[in-house]
């Protein structure tokens, strides 16, 4: 697994296309030198990616299309393989993994997998 082990390939599962959502981490924060970017006014779509994994080039569509329709909401992508130190410390275990952070970079939703466009739309309810 690429936390654990430091494996330079991400895995994301062919089989199992869906996102496995789950709520905050614990009060978990991440701020703009963490990201290498800005966050958003009201909300961050964080997406963790791998090189050669289809599933991620479908989400950064996702979420892109998702931070243009709302207002003050930016999408940030990192390459796992070039930020273990982050995957570890976030416990990422595929790609792709999407965090929902607040205004204040706290994380309020977390998906595992390929979202659905409503539900990440949903999961900002809860970010703004």
């Amino acid at each position: 697994m690429l936390a654990a082990a430091g494996d330079s390939k991400a895995p994301h599962g062919r089989r199992n296309r869906r996102a496995h959502v789950r709520g905050g981490d614990d009060g978990e924060r991440l701020d703009a030198a963490d990201l290498g970017g800005a966050l958003g006014e009201r909300a961050t779509l964080v997406q963790f990616s791998s090189a050669f994994c289809a599933p991620c080039r479908a989400t950064r569509r996702i979420l892109g299309e998702v931070a243009a329709m709302v207002p003050g909401v930016t999408h940030v992508e990192i390459d796992a393989e070039a930020r273990l130190d982050l995957v570890r410390a976030l416990d990422v275990l595929k790609t792709p993994t999407v965090l929902v952070l607040d205004a204040g970079g706290r994380v309020v939703r977390r998906a595992a997998g390929q979202p659905r466009k409503a539900d990440v739309i949903a999961a900002l309810g809860e970010a703004v």
